[in-house]
């Protein structure tokens, strides 16, 4: 462990994955100094993934953490239930319900928003996801709904379609690009999870968009979509998940650096260009060593890492970390994990054990010599030790020797019991 730095007050800005990481990594580096944690949700932090997953069902609310353990193990002061609307870096201040609170470092961890089809997102019966009230909000309506539609076939599109179905809608999912999840899994394993949905009973339609949303009654509530190849489909509900923008809005006149998608520009220390401020999760872009690409990483993985790293080295541990990872993520469909790790740009998809039809199997990626990404559908077990392989840079014929080896001794396995 560093040397524990002096006391002081370590602000951190959001109250969800990535600003509790962002505490607990402050407090294992030593700092013994004060934490604010300012949340604008009225909310400790809480698991986000669920919301489109489990909770949807039944589930208890995911809190990441024993409300208790805020004050007895971290001893931290959450400010909660209103957003911060300005940083003053001059004044080394936040700026909360109108009240300034001063910092002597300061982590901004704010993630994102969804992105809205502008012109609807005032009619009732659209919808996003992305916080607990929303969630709530949704449960009520697929209650209530007989006839979803989805804009956007993207992971979290496909796991409020699995929930939804669960419950009985009637669902249709549409996406504007002819091939699904090609930036996340590449086109041609974009196109095999996207048959999921069809199976499942789901209506996807790829090459469309929205054309018109037509509503009915004296609240004007939603009740049909007219698509771009003309068709018109009957809705009580319109979620749209066409991917989220990150919340920097207020930071527009604080002079920090930001991308011009929205992100804050980060080092690889997650240092922002301003003194003594860090930032972490969805609202960052940083270079990415692994990768050798800077961009976003909007993942629950991305977000856990960050967190803790920056709370870190924004505590002023005398030997701060920079933070590279091999990209992660996994979603449930219609009872199946899906798992990925490492990356699918260029890269060529290979089957190296199970196969589609039997929608148990992982597809390894190769760029040149050497591994670079890794697809798992129902194999729960590998795609850790296949992410340990693509950040160690194995060769494409070791990580193919490795299923190969694995399939001889599954063969002799199924021998022995016939």
């Amino acid at each position: 462990m560093s040397a524990p730095v002096v006391s002081k007050r370590l602000v951190i800005v959001g109250a969800s994955l990535a600003g509790l990481r962002a505490a607990e990594g402050a407090r294992a580096s030593g700092f013994t100094g004060e934490i604010v944690l300012i949340g604008a949700e009225e909310h400790l932090p809480y698991d986000r993934p669920p919301l489109s997953k489990q909770y949807l069902g039944d589930a208890e609310i995911p809190y990441l953490r024993d409300p208790d353990s805020y004050v007895h193990e971290l001893n931290v002061r959450a400010v909660l239930g209103n957003p911060v609307t300005a940083l003053r870096p001059d004044e080394k201040a936040v700026v909360v319900n109108g009240e300034s609170i001063s910092y002597d470092s300061l982590v901004i961890a704010t993630g994102a928003a969804p992105r809205e089809l502008p012109g609807y997102s005032e009619i009732p019966g659209v919808v996003t996801l992305r916080n607990l009230e929303d969630t709530h909000s949704l449960r009520r309506a697929l209650d209530a709904t007989h006839n979803i539609t989805i804009v956007g076939a993207g992971i979290i599109g496909a796991e409020i379609a699995t929930a939804a179905r669960k419950r009985g809608c009637e669902v249709t999912v549409i996406e504007a690009t002819h091939y699904p999840l090609e930036r996340a899994v590449g086109r041609e394993m974009g196109l095999v999870l996207s048959q999921m949905h069809p199976r499942n009973g789901t209506d996807l339609r790829c090459g469309v968009t929205l054309a018109e949303l037509r509503t009915e009654g004296e609240g004007g509530k939603v009740s049909s979509v007219v698509l771009s190849d003309g068709s018109e489909i009957k809705t009580d509900l319109l979620l749209v998940s066409i991917g989220v923008v990150p919340t920097t809005s207020w930071l527009k006149d604080s002079g920090i650096e930001l991308h011009p998608d929205g992100s804050i520009a980060c080092d690889e220390y997650l240092k922002t260009s301003l003194d003594d401020v860090y930032a972490a999760g969805d609202a960052i872009s940083w270079p990415n060593a692994h990768t050798g690409r800077t961009g976003r990483l909007e993942t629950w993985t991305s977000a856990n890492e960050q967190g803790a790293i920056a709370g870190r080295n924004a505590a002023g541990v005398e030997d701060a970390l920079a933070y590279s990872t091999v990209p992660y993520f996994w979603s449930d469909w219609y009872g199946h994990r899906i798992q990925f790790a490492g990356t699918a740009h260029d890269a060529e998809p290979e089957v190296v054990i199970g196969g589609y039809e039997e929608e148990k199997f992982v597809v390894l990626y190769r760029s040149g010599d050497h591994v670079v990404g890794a697809l798992a559908v129902n194999e729960p077990a590998k795609i850790m030790k296949d992410r340990r392989r693509i950040q160690q840079r194995s060769t494409w014929a070791e990580a193919v020797e490795h299923y190969k080896e694995l399939g001889r001794k599954l063969a002799l396995i199924q021998q022995e019991t016939v």
